[in-house]
């Protein structure tokens, strides 16, 4: 299994996209958000994938920089199932908050011609906490992160071995997700900024983490590699040697802090 990043950044950024990546195996694809808007085009096709080959996406929240990709990502399934050029059917999975923006949006602004595929073909998966799915032929189950700004949900996913792979989405994870994320074998976490620059980027009043913090907890639930993203893009030449400086004073473990568009491998 592969994970490719289409972007890195947290909200308001302009030298990265957004925060969102692709999990991939041979001909299995899920799409985990889809950034701020019709960029997750250009990212996709950067990183050597065909959009429609994303027939099943991930939404964890609501938030602008997550969200509106995949209005991008519905119009383009609906304009083209409309048109007899895409096969088969795609899936959308999130709460019950997400799934209804997404629907309305859909009625709103798509055409009933293309809008007439919500719910028939173009699928919208309303998951619950705790909730577990087999999406590609991968275990995934579903989790609330205990946000108290916009509900959020992480998840888990095994692909088969036992071994797991947990997103704690944009926030830090919280004791409500540490059963999902204790030992598991990869890791991602949002890290807004360093700990020697929270008084410049306020990570705490926006509900972030610092690299500091990310490590610190990944090292106490015995996480075996770590993926730090959702940052500020103030120097993105040395993000990765900065963070990763910081990061390896308190993860043992090995700690990942990926550009847009590089891809890891996982298992």
């Amino acid at each position: 299994m592969r994970l490719t990043m289409l972007g890195t950044g947290k909200a308001l950024v302009t030298n990265c996209y957004n925060t969102c990546f692709v999990l991939s195996e041979e001909d299995r694809r899920i799409l985990v958000d889809g950034g701020g808007g019709n960029g997750i085009q250009r990212q996709l096709k950067a990183a050597g994938y065909e959009w429609k080959a994303m027939r099943h996406i991930i939404v964890t929240h609501k938030h602008m920089d997550h969200l509106l990709g995949i209005f991008w990502m519905t119009r383009l399934i609906c304009q083209t199932m409309s048109k007899g050029t895409y096969e088969g059917d795609a899936f959308i999975y999130s709460h019950e908050e997400v799934t209804e923006l997404v629907r309305d949006m859909a009625q709103k602004v798509l055409t009933k011609k293309e809008s007439a595929f919500i719910d028939t073909r173009l699928h919208l998966v309303t998951v619950h906490d705790a909730e577990e799915l087999v999406i590609q032929g991968w275990r995934v189950t579903f989790f609330d992160i205990g946000s108290t700004k916009a509900t959020q949900y992480g998840f888990s996913l095994d692909p088969g071995d036992g071994k797991r792979l947990v997103c704690c989405g944009d926030e830090p994870c919280k004791p409500c997700a540490f059963k999902y994320a204790k030992g598991c074998e990869w890791l991602l976490h949002e890290a807004f900024c360093l700990s020697s620059e929270a008084d410049i980027f306020e990570p705490y009043e926006k509900h972030h983490s610092t690299v500091k913090d990310a490590a610190t907890l990944a090292d106490k639930l015995g996480v075996r590699n770590l993926v730090l993203y959702h940052t500020e893009d103030t120097d993105l030449k040395n993000r990765k040697r900065r963070y990763h400086e910081e990061g390896a004073q308190y993860f043992s473990g090995k700690l990942y802090i990926p550009d847009d568009l590089e891809s890891l491998e996982l298992f």
